[in-house]
């Protein structure tokens, strides 16, 4: 079987194209595209505990550390102890963080409008019925 032929091998090439192409949008905002999924994952106006952000994103914890740093001296976020918790950190949009918020929930649809655009019901119905099949595939590999 050759690579190209593999179910993963596509996967993986489609990722790069999507990440590729989310990356060029967020260098045009002056981000990342992992700046710009973190964003999408606090809450506009309660914020969001930092420990709750990681595990979305499926990101060990200093890897968030060091990019939720880096937000922090491009102004998008502040970090807040929680006043009931002192142990707890909450992580609020600033105004910047939420216009730059708004740009990635934008690409994100704009992206997802143009393949409704291009694909039949049918066609969509069923990449999700193969992505489901393909997790269950996972689960069953994973179990000991």
């Amino acid at each position: 079987m050759k690579k190209e032929e593999t179910i993963d091998f596509q996967i993986k090439s489609c990722w790069h194209s999507i990440s590729r192409m989310y990356n060029q949008k967020a260098t045009m905002e002056g981000i990342t595209t992992s700046m710009g999924f973190v964003l999408i994952n606090i809450h506009s106006t309660e914020g969001t505990a930092a420990t709750k952000i990681a595990p979305k994103m499926g990101l060990e914890s200093r890897s968030l550390t060091r990019l939720l740093k880096t937000m922090v001296e491009k102004g998008l976020i502040v970090k807040i102890p929680d006043l009931e918790d002192k142990r707890s950190v909450k992580v609020y949009l600033t105004e910047k963080g939420k216009q730059k918020k708004a740009a990635a929930v934008s690409t994100i649809k704009e992206f997802n409008v143009k393949l409704r655009e291009n694909l039949t019901e049918e066609e969509f119905g069923a990449f999700f019925a193969l992505f489901r099949k393909i997790n269950t595939v996972i689960d069953e590999l994973q179990k000991p």
